[in-house]
């Protein structure tokens, strides 16, 4: 069997090569700084965050590299300090101004990193000029924390330019802002501390209430986590967030808590009436999908796959059902992958992000991985007319400086 720490380190160390010839190519040096941030699969607790829930995430062995060097005839030019960034995955270069920071128009990539440039800038540090080059292997808009990856990796750049380190829960909690304030978009905070705080061989139990992580132990070599891309990316997923989001706000505010990680299913089946079908179905998922988030964590603990597994199906089920954020082509994913079951290799498979779109995670044999993967490849292919793109990864490490 080959090494999954071989793996994960020649996927990081081929994009950051990518990175060094690029920055070459580009700049026409070679690049003094190169930092490394993963994306994410979050394996069970999707929704809960922004209801001060439990999510269960790993860091995945796909990286956003961001190679830098200083530029002295930026720093000496009379109009001020900038920095130009150039990334060939998402869409040509910019300079930024590194005085008062302007956002882009919306859904632009750079706001991801003008956020986390102006969260460094509002801290008062001060920023050199610099050249910057973004390679990543994260799938853009398969929901795997690709934009918390380059909000990370922006940030650990910066620390390294400054040579100086904040607290890595408040990284977490800048990039986040960034993401709140440049791009719009109200997330809760598993993504970016996923980014962060990732380990190898352990999986993060993280409280979005007290922000604490609780390392889970995920080393069997028995087991992998495959990631399976639908290839499909809905336009609906921005707008349905933000009405999930308020809906979940109206739910605990009409039951007269802070938030729905203080409701019971029992709590909420005395309000049901009164909160309308939507709303406490809403409610509904994220007051269940905690509690099976906390057992799934118990169950990977003790290598009860078959518990968690189980789980992983029921969780899907809930986002289809009473979250209403699944899709067709994910449906039909977790399908497959339920009809494939424990004797074909198959644990359990649910979607993993915001929904719409994007990919599913599942928890599979290691020894009928390659079976599972041809299987799922050619009927999703034969059924959905689309050739889904997947990939096997262990829990990895989290942002980290590659060379200073």
């Amino acid at each position: 069997m080959t090494n999954p720490q071989n793996v994960a380190s020649s996927t990081l160390e081929a994009c950051a090569r990518q990175a060094d010839q690029h920055f070459v190519e580009t700049f026409g040096c070679k690049p003094r700084w190169l930092v490394a941030s993963p994306g994410r699969v979050n394996l069970i607790g999707e929704h809960t965050d922004y209801n001060e829930g439990f999510v269960l995430p790993m860091a995945i062995d796909r990286y956003v590299v961001v190679a830098a060097d200083i530029n002295t005839e930026l720093s000496g030019k009379n109009s001020g300090k900038s920095a130009v960034f150039h990334s060939a995955n998402l869409g040509g270069s910019f300079r930024v101004s590194l005085g008062k920071i302007k956002k882009s128009v919306p859904g632009n990539w750079t706001n991801y990193v003008k956020g986390v440039l102006a969260g460094f800038l509002e801290r008062e540090f001060s920023l050199p000029s610099f050249n910057a080059v973004i390679q990543s292997s994260v799938p853009l808009g398969g929901g795997l924390s690709s934009s918390a990856a380059l909000e990370v990796s922006v940030a650990t750049l910066l620390e390294a330019l400054l040579d100086t380190s904040i607290l890595p829960k408040e990284k977490a909690l800048l990039c986040q802002q960034a993401e709140h304030q440049f791009a719009g978009v109200p997330c809760g905070i598993m993504d970016q501390f996923s980014s962060v705080f990732g380990q190898e061989d352990a999986l993060m139990l993280i409280d979005c209430r007290s922000q604490e992580i609780k390392p889970i132990a995920f080393t069997s070599p028995d087991v992998t986590i495959l990631i399976t891309n639908s290839s499909v990316d809905h336009e609906l997923a921005g707008s349905e967030y933000r009405e999930r989001r308020q809906q979940c706000e109206a739910a605990a505010k009409s039951l007269g808590v802070p938030s729905l990680r203080d409701v019971t299913l029992a709590g909420l089946e005395k309000s049901s009436t009164e909160l309308g079908d939507t709303i406490n179905r809403r409610a509904r998922h994220v007051i269940s999908e905690n509690i099976r988030t906390l057992h799934a964590a118990d169950a990977i603990c003790a290598e009860d796959w078959n518990t968690a597994g189980e789980l992983m199906f029921a969780s899907h089920d809930s986002l289809r059902d009473d979250y209403e954020v699944s899709c067709q082509e994910l449906d039909l994913l977790v399908d497959i992958a339920r009809e494939i079951g424990v004797e074909g290799g198959v644990y359990g498979s649910r979607m993993t992000g915001g929904g719409f779109g994007g990919c599913t995670v599942s928890l599979v044999k290691t020894d009928s991985l390659a079976s599972v993967k041809q299987t799922l490849s050619s009927r999703y292919l034969k059924s959905a007319g689309i050739a889904p793109r997947l990939f096997a990864t262990r829990p990895a490490r989290g942002a980290h400086v590659i060379r200073a």
